[in-house]
């Protein structure tokens, strides 16, 4: 379908809602009540689907693009998280979080990070995802308890990617290493190297790394 098309079906659905229900209850008048059933059952479809998805079927597109100002001004038409369906709402809140962070605004990356942990994650990759999320926002805020935390949290949740999971044993890492923690520094140090990880930044981060562990005694 294309996406202007779809964009005004999943922008206008009360108004949709409202003309469906009004044509059926001329129908109704005009002919009968039973011939306009189908238009009532599509109408409350319409309507529920309003409330329980919103517009987030359209929302990761735009955020896959790169267009953070269109998902945002997607993101501020859900008046109303909390009635999204639950697999729908951690997504919601993850999304935003995502925004937030491209943003720079860890507060409310952090709160909507949460948020959609106490929703409920659909899959436990998406949870090791957040958990990460909020590691890496902790350890930036100087928060190095709470960042370490979530960071166990997230390996032991799992992560989507080797990628992922290289970033979260490399910032694991360097935590023990400020704690003097060698032996743990180490440990996780390999597990990051074990991963064989393809992004440039983590590659060029365990490269850099692996001067510090040469010196690093035991």
């Amino acid at each position: 379908m294309n996406l202007t098309i779809r964009r005004f079906l999943v922008l206008n659905r009360l108004p949709i809602a409202i003309i469906l229900i009004g044509l059926g209850v001329w129908i109704g008048i005009e002919v009968n009540w039973w011939a306009p059933i189908i238009l009532f059952i599509i109408a409350i479809l319409v309507i529920v689907a309003h409330f329980m998805i919103g517009p987030m079927t359209l929302i990761q597109k735009y955020v896959e693009e790169g267009d953070l100002d269109g998902a945002q001004a997607l993101i501020q038409k859900v008046k109303s998280p909390k009635m999204l369906y639950k697999p729908v709402r951690s997504s919601y809140y993850m999304l935003k979080a995502n925004i937030s962070t491209m943003s720079d605004d860890l507060d409310s990356a952090e709160a909507d990070l949460k948020k959609g942990l106490e929703a409920g994650m659909p899959e436990k990759e998406y949870e090791g995802t957040a958990y990460l999320q909020l590691g890496s926002i902790a350890f930036k805020k100087g928060n190095i308890k709470e960042a370490y935390e979530n960071l166990r949290k997230a390996v032991k949740a799992g992560l989507p990617d080797k990628d992922s999971e290289a970033t979260a044993y490399l910032q694991l890492s360097g935590i023990c290493m400020q704690r003097r923690d060698f032996r743990s520094s180490k440990l996780y140090f390999n597990k990051a190297k074990a991963c064989k990880s393809k992004n440039e930044q983590v590659v060029a981060q365990i490269k850099e790394m692996t001067k510090y562990m040469a010196r690093i005694p035991g």
